[in-house]
């Protein structure tokens, strides 16, 4: 389903105002004469990757670099 003006408008205010909440620590962002309370910093990044993966379009998801780790032992 194709965005809105005014959706598209909201997200675009919504990102720095999340990043700037996020690197501040605070878990308020307002934004646009609105405010919203998260629950959790963790909550606030998803609700900023969203935000950005949906003004990207859905093409951008599976561009999104993906990390694998891996473990070494000696067995001791």
């Amino acid at each position: 389903m194709a965005m809105t003006y005014d959706e598209e408008v909201e997200l675009r205010a919504a990102i720095p105002a999340l990043r700037l909440a996020i690197v501040s620590g605070t878990t308020r962002v307002t934004y646009d004469g609105k405010t919203v309370e998260y629950r959790s910093i963790s909550e606030m990044r998803a609700a900023l990757r969203f935000a950005e993966d949906t003004l990207a379009g859905p093409d951008a998801v599976s561009r999104r670099p993906s990390f694998a780790t891996t473990r070494f032992s000696r067995g001791l």
